[in-house]
C-alpha cells in the first residue's frame, strides 16, 4: 500500500510544481518549450520502468499472476505506449474544442492542467473497476475485446466526420444548468455579472474536454487491460502517459496536418489488442510481440505521414491548367 501512496503523492507534487512553479504565470507554450517538456515526461515515464523492475524484484508490489521483473517491465512499457498513442487522437479533439470556443493559447495550459487533474481521478476509478471486473468475472474480457474491435471499426469508417463541440449533447446540457457568457475574463472559469454567476468559455471547454477524455478512456483502459490486469502497472503507465499529454498537445497540435495516417496506426493497435483479448484464453501472445506490433504501427503511421505525398485537390491543380 505504501508504494501506491508514494506514487500518488509524487504525482501530486509534479502537478503542484507544474502549475505553482513552472507555469505560475499564464503564457503561450512555444514549440521548443513543449518539445523540452515532452522529452522530460517521456524520459521520466521510461525511466520508471527501472522502478517497476525493482518493485517486482523485491516483492514490494502485489503480484497475483507471478510476473517476473522483466515481464513486468515489458508490460509497463507496452501499456505506456498504448496510452501515449491513443492520446494522440485526444489531441485532435482538444484542438477542435479550443478552436470552437476561441480559447487563446495564453490560457490553454491552465484548462488542460485542470482537465488532466480530473482525468487522473476518473481514470483511477475506471482502472480499479476494470481490474475488479476482470478478476471476478473472467468472461468480461471478451466484452472488452469486442468493444475494442468495434471501436477500431468505427475509427476506420469515421473518415473526415467533423466533431462540433457546440452541437454536442454535453454543451446543450451545460447551457441548461448554468448561464454562459461568450466573453473571457482572464483565466477565470466563472464570472459574476449583475448578481448572476455565469460560465466562461474556459469552463465550457474544460467540461467538454473532461467528458471526451472519459470517452477516450473507455478505449484506452480496456486496451491496457489486454496487456496486464496488474493494477499498479495499469495505473502507473496510464497516469504517466496522461501527465505528458499537455506538453504533447502543444507540440503535436501544431503539426496535425502532417500526421495524416496516424489514425490507421490507432486502428491497428485497437484491433490487435481487441483480438488479443478475445483469444486470451486460447492463445498466449509473447510480450515482445505485443510491444513490437505497437511500436511498428506507430512508426508506420508516422513514416507514411512524412514520406507519402499528399494528393492534390482539384482546386490545387487549376492554376496549372
Amino acid at each position: 500500500m505504501w508504494v501506491w501512496v508514494i506514487f500518488i503523492c509524487t504525482v501530486i507534487v509534479f502537478l503542484a510544481l507544474d502549475l505553482g512553479v513552472f507555469n505560475k504565470e499564464d503564457h503561450v507554450i512555444r514549440s521548443r518549450e513543449a518539445a523540452t517538456w515532452t522529452g522530460v515526461w517521456v524520459t521520466l515515464a521510461l525511466s520508471f520502468s527501472g522502478v517497476i523492475y525493482w518493485l517486482f524484484s523485491e516483492g514490494l508490489i502485489e503480484n497475483p499472476t507471478d510476473l517476473t521483473p522483466g515481464t513486468a517491465v515489458i508490460k509497463y512499457i507496452t501499456g505506456y505506449l498504448i496510452e501515449l498513442s491513443l492520446s494522440i487522437d485526444n489531441v485532435f479533439v482538444i484542438a477542435v474544442i479550443f478552436s470552437a470556443f476561441s480559447i487563446p493559447p495564453l490560457y490553454q495550459h491552465r484548462v488542460l492542467f485542470w482537465g488532466i487533474l480530473g482525468a487522473i481521478v476518473f481514470r483511477a476509478l475506471m482502472i480499479l473497476f476494470g481490474v475488479a471486473l476482470i478478476n471476478k468475472i473472467g468472461w468480461i474480457i471478451y466484452v472488452f475485446g469486442g468493444f475494442l474491435l468495434y471501436t477500431a471499426y468505427k475509427m476506420l469508417k469515421a473518415g473526415d466526420h467533423e466533431f462540433r463541440p457546440k452541437e454536442s449533447f454535453v454543451f446543450k446540457q451545460i447551457t441548461k444548468i448554468v448561464p454562459i457568457t461568450t466573453e473571457l475574463d482572464g483565466n477565470r472559469f466563472l464570472v459574476k455579472r449583475m448578481g448572476i454567476t455565469a460560465a466562461t468559455p474556459l469552463l465550457l471547454a474544460l467540461v467538454i474536454i473532461e467528458i471526451t477524455d472519459i470517452l477516450f478512456a473507455l478505449d484506452s483502459i480496456p486496451a491496457i487491460l489486454a496487456i496486464t490486469a496488474n493494477p499498479f502497472i495499469v495505473f502507473s503507465s496510464n497516469i504517466l502517459a496522461i501527465l505528458g499529454l499537455r506538453s504533447m498537445y502543444f507540440l503535436v497540435s501544431r503539426m496535425l496536418t502532417k500526421f495524416r495516417f496516424i489514425n490507421y496506426s490507432l486502428v491497428v493497435i485497437l484491433a490487435f489488442v481487441g483480438t488479443k483479448m478475445l483469444l486470451s484464453h486460447h492463445v498466449k501472445v509473447p510480450e515482445w510481440i505485443s510491444l513490437s506490433i505497437i511500436v511498428a504501427s506507430l512508426a508506420g503511421g508516422i513514416l507514411a505521414s512524412v514520406y507519402v505525398p499528399e494528393k492534390k485537390k482539384e482546386g490545387d491543380r487549376e492554376g496549372f491548367q
